[in-house]
């Protein structure tokens, strides 16, 4: 009977894998696979002959590597201003006490609560008045409004969960209270603040609302509007084109992953006191 539970839960778990990773694996196949291929009845499984075509088309032929430079330049600046403002404020209201701290906290999660529709209009609003708008500037204070109410809820979890009794021997030691923070605090942060902000990462490079709504720019496009105003119109799709951005849309992300993973373990324990 065991084995036999083992054996379906293992059965269920393969079959999730393959629904999720299905898609992705099509995606990359389809844009190996020549033109003439896309629409073959039956479809085959794998390409009968593999093409990098609509990879050299999409890099030159289109103004893709603009909108993937706007788009990094966009998630890496709200993923620094979000880190270094999460991080301050989670140490306020972790380490230091003062009237309405914990109602402050409830009303940071409630912000991140918040339906982001409801934000666009006075966002705009407040974008041309101080005419940002059509800026990548106007989108790193975009996304960092439903960004760091939830970065800096998480961070104060992991801020919590360390002992203040390593702060309070550093300040014994004659350390000032940003040099604990710095030599001590930070250390031992380190897997949070890694988390957090591939969180972050992850979110700012993925939105799309208020990319639509706030930038209408060519010059100013991240990757998720820019590819669809580029490649879908009302009378047609690049499909091939359309999947070869979307492996190239997805590379960054597996890439900062990958290499952040190895970094999540790393903190514990340093910064602590020995003997």
């Amino acid at each position: 009977m065991r084995n036999l539970r083992t054996l379906f839960l293992n059965l269920f778990t393969w079959s999730l894998v393959l629904a999720v990773a299905f898609p992705l694996f099509w995606m990359v196949v389809t844009s190996l696979k020549p033109a003439f291929e896309l629409f073959r009845r039956p479809p085959t499984m794998l390409p009968e002959t593999v093409t990098f075509e609509h990879y050299w088309r999409l890099l030159t032929e289109t103004p893709f590597l603009l909108y993937f430079r706007n788009s990094v330049i966009l998630a890496a600046s709200t993923t620094a201003v979000v880190i270094a403002i999460a991080t301050v404020g989670a140490y306020s209201l972790v380490r230091f006490s003062y009237r309405g701290r914990e109602s402050l906290a409830f009303l940071v999660l409630f912000t991140y609560l918040l339906p982001s529709v409801v934000l666009i209009i006075p966002l705009y609003l407040f974008m041309v008045k101080l005419g940002l708008s059509n800026t990548l500037f106007s989108l790193v204070i975009a996304y960092t409004t439903f960004a760091l109410p939830y970065a800096l809820w998480l961070l104060r979890s992991f801020m919590a969960s360390i002992p203040e009794d390593l702060e309070s021997a550093a300040l014994v030691d004659g350390a000032s209270r940003m040099g604990a923070f710095v030599d001590v605090i930070l250390p031992q942060l380190l897997p949070g603040i890694i988390s957090t902000a591939l969180f972050t990462f992850i979110l700012s490079w993925n939105e799309y609302l208020y990319a639509l709504v706030l930038v209408n720019s060519d010059a100013a496009r991240p990757l998720t509007t820019g590819v669809m105003t580029m490649l879908i119109s009302a009378f047609n799709i690049e499909w091939s084109l359309l999947m070869a951005a979307s492996v190239m849309m997805s590379l960054p992300l597996i890439v900062v992953f990958a290499f952040l993973q190895s970094y999540l373990t790393r903190g514990f324990g340093a910064g602590g006191v020995k003997g």
